[in-house]
């Protein structure tokens, strides 16, 4: 491919070869015609010359008198400075103003001589072999009576018409190199006036390319370049605007796509990414300025996933699936995948989009325990009513001892039940309190609530001899809601007596660390196995489901303990080692002062 070439050396050059080529053809003509003008002018001369000779040498012809011929002819050859021959009809000279008559050839054979003898005159020039000299000569003939005596011939050297020739081309080469000089600056001028414009024009076409529309084009005096300049203008202008809207939309488009908690996966024809939010590159572990480009086999390592995009390529109609990725958990995606189409309607591709369905799947399959778990908590004492009811009708009522053995156990599963549904309307109310923002905090003194709990709990200590110990600052502030954070506590010190042994030790304390305060009731029982602590707090679990019944445990306890420090916006701990006890603990935010 040829090297492009600025436009400035494109017209300058052109320009100039013009001017040149003009130049040196006015020259040459100037010149040939000055030398046709001056052998001319000469040769006119040489004729007028020749006609003044003729009526002198007439009388030294009829008749011949060659000596006086030839002195005449050097006589007035010498004070013209002008070569003159006589020559006679029959080519014999008779007289020469610079050479010797007798010694010269024949000029028969010459063509000034010729032509004179034909017509009025002859012209010639050529070399001289007398003189040696290039010369030009004139002949004219001289008559008497219509007969022609003889030729006047008269010639000069043509050196001197060369040299003067010479002078004047010389002085006309200088003329044109002047002006050749001045026509090329002034074709510079005119190229560079014509080029400035364009190359500004090109200027500003190249940062509206970068997006750069600071500069304005050149207003110009050339109605075509102006023309041209407004054009750009208003292109560029248009263009500025159709960007600014692209770029918005897709600024919007792309913050749309990072707020979305759904993973959106566009792909082209052959399953390579064209775009992928943020949402999608956290499930996948990818960063999403990288997979650009790649296929979906580099980015997802999942085999269900990837024959899902095939399908959804090759599908006219949207299709759904499963997908489920296997991490350090599994995570459960709903897959929905569609066509991808341009503007004209011309398949590009698919549009896979991914909704985490974990969490959802999570809490129906807590809903489903939560209902089997409620189910068989309440039913375990609806049983045993119903079954000591039967056998009461069935004649038991008539022994008294019985029935009132059976009467009493009828009465525990009674108050089973019953508190079985005070927790649950209790987790209920403080779920729907902490939803509806309802649950009014005040700033309080800590030990106070501490203090009361252990009050409420103190009978249950002592019936198992269990000492209760507080550790908590008499000025350490909070905000809470007392009766909730009391119910808390007293659940906590209540499931630490029930689980320690006899004579053993709980113990209560408050800790403020960094921007929280941390309550943590300890004791001294069996512990809790680690695979049990994440659930723990969970409506109905239980870690030891036969010991938790026979101590009266409904297990909504901890899940109330949860809810009521989430309702504070804080959260809740557990440590525990099997056989040496274990410690519940509140984390709330420190009070502001």
């Amino acid at each position: 491919m040829a090297k492009k070439r600025r436009l400035l050396w494109q017209l300058y050059p052109s320009y100039l070869l013009i001017t040149i080529i003009s130049l040196v053809a006015v020259t040459w003509y100037a010149s040939e015609s000055l030398k046709h003008f001056y052998l001319e002018q000469t040769a006119s001369d040489l004729r007028v010359r020749a006609r003044f000779f003729e009526k002198q040498v007439l009388e030294h012809l009829d008749p011949l008198d060659e000596k006086a011929v030839d002195l005449l002819c050097k006589k007035i050859g010498k004070s013209a400075a002008t070569r003159i021959t006589i020559i006679l009809p029959s080519g014999k000279v008779v007289g020469d103003s610079e050479k010797d008559p007798a010694k010269m050839d024949n000029h028969v054979d010459r063509p000034e001589f010729i032509e004179a003898l034909n017509g009025p005159s002859g012209t010639s020039t050529r070399y001289s072999r007398t003189l040696e000299k290039d010369m030009m000569y004139v002949g004219i003939p001289v008559k008497k009576k219509n007969h022609i005596l003889a030729v006047v011939r008269t010639s000069v050297p043509v050196n001197d018409i060369d040299l003067v020739l010479k002078s004047m081309k010389i002085k006309i080469a200088f003329v044109c190199l002047v002006v050749a000089v001045f026509a090329a600056m002034l074709s510079l001028f005119v190229s560079r006036r014509i080029t400035r414009p364009i190359e500004q024009i090109k200027i500003w076409a190249e940062s509206i390319a970068r997006g750069e529309c600071r500069l304005r084009p050149p207003v110009a005096e050339s109605e075509e370049i102006g023309a041209l300049s407004d054009a750009l203008n208003r292109m560029a202008v248009e263009l500025r605007e159709h960007i600014d809207t692209v770029m918005r939309q897709r600024n919007e488009i792309k913050a749309v796509l990072s707020s979305m908690v759904e993973g959106v996966i566009a792909v082209d024809m052959e399953e390579r990414v064209i775009s992928m939010n943020h949402a999608a590159a956290g499930m996948f572990g990818c960063d999403p300025a990288k997979v650009q480009g790649r296929s979906i086999q580099e980015v997802v390592r999942n085999t269900v996933l990837q024959q899902f995009v095939k399908n959804a390529l090759s599908s006219q109609e949207a299709v759904e699936k499963e997908i489920i990725l296997s991490s350090d958990s599994d995570r459960f995606l709903n897959g929905h995948g569609t066509l991808l189409r341009d503007a004209e309607g011309k398949q590009i591709g698919a549009l896979i989009v991914l909704n985490d369905v974990t969490r959802l799947l999570r809490l129906e399959k807590i809903r489903r325990e939560f209902v089997a778990n409620v189910s068989h908590e309440i039913k375990t004492p609806i049983t045993a009513i119903k079954g000591f009811v039967e056998t009461l009708r069935d004649g038991a009522v008539e022994n008294h001892e019985d029935a009132e053995r059976f009467l009493g156990i009828i009465g525990r599963h009674v108050d089973r039940l019953e508190a079985i549904i005070e927790d649950l309307l209790s987790l209920s109310r403080i779920e729907q309190e902490a939803e509806r923002e309802e649950v009014v905090l005040d700033e309080g003194r800590l030990k106070d609530v501490l203090e009361t709990a252990i009050q409420v709990c103190e009978a249950g200590a002592m019936a198992k001899k269990i000492r209760i110990e507080l550790s908590c600052a008499e000025d350490m502030l909070a905000k809470i809601d007392p009766p909730l954070l009391e119910q808390a506590i007293v659940n906590l010190i209540d499931n630490a007596i029930k689980y320690s042994n006899d004579g053993g030790t709980v113990r209560v304390e408050a800790l403020q660390r960094e921007n929280q305060i941390i309550i943590s009731v300890r004791d001294e029982g069996c512990g809790i196995e680690k695979e049990h602590l994440p659930r723990l707090f969970e409506r109905f679990y239980r870690a030891d489901k036969a010991r938790s019944r026979q101590i009266g445990g409904t297990g909504l306890g901890l899940a109330i303990v949860k809810h009521i420090a989430q309702a504070h916006g804080g959260r809740v701990a557990v440590e525990s080692t099997p056989g040496k006890g274990s410690t519940f603990s509140i984390h709330l935010p420190k009070a502001s002062v």
